[in-house]
């Protein structure tokens, strides 16, 4: 089963951390949605999610990943109930496919939420690790966000950033 990430799962590091091996599938992109950081996280801070727009021009970026469905139950703990699960039809360089994706519950949704600086970092590095495009990226990485004032979760979280997954699938073909 694919799984589409488009926030800080892209980064390889952080979904290994959260899901048994996982095999990197190449990038792909969810047309008619839109990126926002508005998800209320368990941290009280911005999270983020896809809404849907119906527009072909609203393009979300994001990586594709193989995980057996039996995974999908650690994550569906790790992203918890602010996300519904659902499938969509996501655009690969090679064509069209089914894949897993999360979308925010519009009761966990508040446009003044910011997100912390770490979790804009996943986002970026997971961006850049699979390779979307640098308009994207830069787009990404303009975000406003803010220092977690929590040290030790801040800590925690760069760690994470800066660590190996050891539990990853090489790529079909590669």
């Amino acid at each position: 089963m694919y799984y589409f990430a488009y926030g800080s799962n892209m980064l390889t590091a952080r979904l290994a951390a959260r899901v048994p091996t996982v095999r990197p599938a190449g990038r792909g992109w969810l047309t008619g949605h839109r990126l926002h950081f508005h998800l209320s996280g368990s941290d009280e801070s911005g999270k983020c999610n896809v809404l849907h727009t119906g527009d072909g021009a609203d393009i979300v970026h994001g990586a594709l990943y193989e995980l057996d469905a039996d995974r999908l139950e650690r994550l569906h703990a790790a992203e918890g109930p602010p996300y519904a699960f659902l499938e969509l039809e996501i655009g690969t360089p090679a064509g069209a496919v089914r894949a897993a994706t999360y979308r925010g519950r519009p009761e966990f949704l508040d446009d003044t939420l910011v997100p912390f600086d770490w979790y804009c970092d996943f986002v970026v590095h997971g961006a850049r690790e699979h390779g979307l495009p640098a308009d994207y990226v830069a787009m990404l990485a303009a975000v406003p966000n803010r220092a977690d004032s929590d040290p030790d979760r801040a800590a925690h979280n760069r760690e994470i950033l800066h660590r190996r997954a050891t539990n990853v699938r090489p790529m079909a073909g590669g």
